[in-house]
């Protein structure tokens, strides 16, 4: 045989539920006759697919892949060699309860991404659609990525982060369990995160602080430049008034109109146990 290849699929019975399954002929890799796999996926040479893994039309699964169970992965995905998907969580709470790990459509996970699954606190690790995930990334268990994410070479979740739709995390980030990363959110590589980072800003240095509003990010995906004068004003009270957060965000509430990036700011920051991260001069 040629590799790699897509084997003429072969319906059986049985399988999940008792429902014909299909299942793709490989010599060279392990898949579990229990796993439902899209007749158009293409599986590279020494893949391991374990029980309870379903995986859509077009996506593309790289050799040596390692892809377990409880692992659910959408359409047009790309794998790339080495990936472990699925593996149980690395939390000395967990005790073995069934739990998944979703990839949505059209994402790729580069070289050595590894996503662990749930635990019984929220029961899955989510990986949204057209993601990007570079090589060395790990998600740990019960993280949820957002849609259109871009993280990095070698950045680093610990359990139960929150990534909102269309953050960009620099190189060899690493976030503190709990944390939430706002939406259209860029951080510098190296980035140490320990509060949560609230949406449309752009953040780096050491300790971790605001850098500005991410205008170019926030442009490029045709946000106005209405709205993102909108926005600015929204920082300049929270990081620039010399006022804490909370009174900042009274004076927003009460001296600037409503908007829908105005709320979700001021919602962001209501809902952060954690805190946000701090001004350059704070």
């Amino acid at each position: 045989h040629s590799f790699p290849f897509r084997a003429c699929p072969e319906l059986v019975s049985g399988g999940l539920g008792g429902k014909l399954i299909l299942i793709m002929k490989q010599p060279l890799a392990y898949i579990h006759p229990d796993a439902k796999i899209a007749p158009t996926v293409v599986i590279e040479p020494f893949v391991t697919i374990d029980k309870n893994v379903v995986i859509g039309e077009g996506t593309r699964i790289g050799s040596n892949v390692t892809i377990l169970e409880g692992v659910r992965i959408g359409k047009n995905c790309t794998i790339f060699p080495g990936a472990v998907i699925g593996a149980v969580p690395q939390d000395l709470k967990f005790q073995g309860e069934d739990s998944l790990a979703i990839i949505g459509d059209n994402t790729t996970l580069r070289e050595f991404v590894t996503v662990n699954r749930g635990t019984a606190s929220k029961g899955k690790t989510i990986v949204g659609s057209n993601c990007l995930l570079m090589a060395y990334c790990h998600v740990a268990h019960d993280c949820v990525i957002g849609d259109n994410v871009i993280m990095s070479n070698a950045c680093q979740l610990a359990g139960e982060v929150e990534i909102d739709d269309y953050a960009i995390l620099g190189g060899g980030t690493m976030i503190h369990q709990f944390s939430r990363i706002g939406a259209h959110t860029m951080l510098q590589g190296g980035s140490k995160v320990t509060k949560d980072v609230p949406p449309f800003i752009t953040a780096g240095r050491d300790p971790l602080s605001y850098a500005g509003v991410n205008s170019i990010g926030l442009r490029r995906r045709g946000y106005t430049n209405e709205q993102i004068r909108d926005i600015q004003d929204v920082y300049r009270y929270i990081y620039q008034s010399g006022m804490n957060t909370s009174h900042s965000v009274e004076r927003v509430q009460a001296e600037l109109p409503a908007t829908k990036e105005r709320d979700e700011i001021l919602q962001f920051i209501k809902n952060s146990p954690r805190g946000i991260i701090k001004g350059y001069f704070d």
